[in-house]
């Protein structure tokens, strides 16, 4: 049934313009949205105390839909800064040194194995995990630190993070926003973001190839950063034999998440627990073998910086959330049964209304999609925005009539491969850092392989949909 456009409906509108626009100023959109759900509470109930905790109750909801994949999110940061003060990630990082004997082994060894620990680490804090260790042989088998700094943005950040399979961050948000099963965006994102990979990786790799066949890209010396004698005597906290043990343990443990994620079904929520409570795990037992007496409040202190990050990522992302929430089943859950009546939620009624006066397709849907996604990525968080994504696949694929599972998985991939950590400067800093390379040349590199991917990726979703 056709529902005629509200009040709501143009104020909604108006406010996804809105930050679309801000995005692409590269401005903060925290105050837009709350203005927009402000404005939006005060036009369906007419009460001013009602429209006021309206703000704090859409934050609420949103920080609870969110609240599994911060803690994860915080909790895997926390376990990270234990592996990478004792030095066990030394030693689980060494075995693949004995690979890296040329330029183009150092690239694809170290890309993948940024990948898999992506997949479990999360990329900043992989980033911290290889490059320290990787870094030296790479240069020294001939890749320049430019090179070990587009493998790891392009693998970490771009790959593992657009498709988030184990810890499905990044699908539950655009899940949630585009109204459908987290494990739909899952299996919808998987050819999309191998298609992606692949073409990028490989597009990135040639341009490489090329620059220092013919002198463009020099090789770059690298100068160790000299260890202290605080960071010495942490790293000599566990024995080598110790090392050892955790080295070949966590990523067993790891191994065997994925194996009941499998036989047992479990996804979104579940999975994410699972990941959580081993990690935790491991981040009590290493932090009390290896400080001892001080392991209670060495653990309080990894939490914290784990806390710390999590927060820090996930600040910009609730008050965007808890507008775009707003278009689906969190309206009345925030604002109350104020929708008008007929009414299939905000996104919904603008979908068919959409379809109704413009001849869409697929085709536009999945340019728009790619568009939008890329858009949001500007902020150079990645995350921030992917609840519009998910929000306008919802609005395209009620038009259309299909294709809501690719679409949202398509303006996930390009947000995040944009604002993630490939192509906005500003979010390239981690592994910038690490490699001690300048960022904005870092971006200009990853440019054309990531635009490439994304006109290849869009046309293969033309397909799927």
């Amino acid at each position: 049934m056709l529902v005629e456009l509200s009040a709501l409906h143009w104020i909604y509108v108006v406010f996804i313009a809105l930050i679309i626009g801000f995005m692409v100023k590269r401005r903060d959109t925290t105050l837009v949205c709350i203005v927009g759900i402000f404005l939006i509470a005060i036009t369906a109930t007419g009460s001013l105390s009602s429209s006021v905790s309206s703000i704090f109750n859409s934050f609420i909801f949103a920080i609870t839909e969110l609240l599994s994949t911060i803690l994860v999110i915080s909790i895997i940061v926390a376990m990270s800064k234990t592996l990478t003060t004792t030095g066990i990630n030394d030693v689980m990082i060494s075995p693949f040194t004995k690979l890296i004997k040329n330029p183009t082994l150092a690239y694809w060894t170290i890309g993948i194995l940024m990948m898999g620990i992506s997949w479990f680490f999360w990329p900043s804090p992989a980033v911290a995990l290889l490059g320290a260790v990787l870094l030296p042989v790479a240069i020294r088998a001939g890749l320049p630190a430019l090179g070990v700094a587009m493998a790891m943005n392009l693998f970490g950040h771009g790959i593992a993070l657009s498709g988030d399979f184990v810890i499905q961050a990044a699908p539950k948000l655009t899940s949630d926003a585009a109204g459908i099963p987290i494990g739909d965006v899952i299996n919808a994102s998987i050819p999309l973001v191998i298609t992606m990979g692949v073409v990028t990786t490989i597009a990135a790799f040639y341009f490489l190839k090329r620059d220092m066949k013919y002198g463009v890209l020099q090789p770059t010396p690298y100068v160790p950063v000299e260890n202290d004698s605080e960071t010495l005597s942490e790293k000599n906290l566990l024995s080598s034999g110790q090392k050892r043990f955790f080295a070949f343990l966590i990523p067993l443990l790891f191994a065997l998440d994925v194996a009941a994620m499998f036989i047992l079904d479990l996804q979104g929520g579940d999975a994410t627990a699972l990941i959580g409570g081993t990690s935790i795990f491991i981040l009590l037992f290493i932090s009390m073998l290896s400080h001892k007496s001080k392991g209670l409040e060495k653990t309080t202190h990894y939490l914290i910086e784990g806390f710390t990050f999590g927060f820090k990522v996930f600040g910009p992302v609730i008050p965007i959330a808890a507008f775009f929430y707003l278009g689906d089943a969190g309206f009345g859950k925030i604002i109350g049964d104020f929708l008008p009546e007929g009414s299939q939620g905000i996104v919904n009624d603008l979908g068919v209304a959409l379809a109704g006066v413009v001849p869409l397709s697929k085709y536009v849907g999945a340019i728009t999609l790619t568009t939008v996604g890329a858009i949001t990525g500007l902020d150079g968080s990645g995350f921030s925005g992917i609840s519009l994504a998910g929000s306008v696949a919802g609005l395209f694929a009620a038009a259309i009539g299909k294709g809501i599972a690719t679409l949202t998985a398509l303006g996930q991939i390009a947000a995040i491969w944009v604002g993630g950590g490939t192509l906005v400067p500003w979010a390239l800093i981690p592994a910038a850092a690490i490699c001690n390379v300048d960022p904005f040349e870092l971006a200009r590199r990853n440019l054309k392989p990531v635009a490439i991917g994304l006109v290849v990726t869009t046309i293969v979703a033309m397909f799927l949909i």
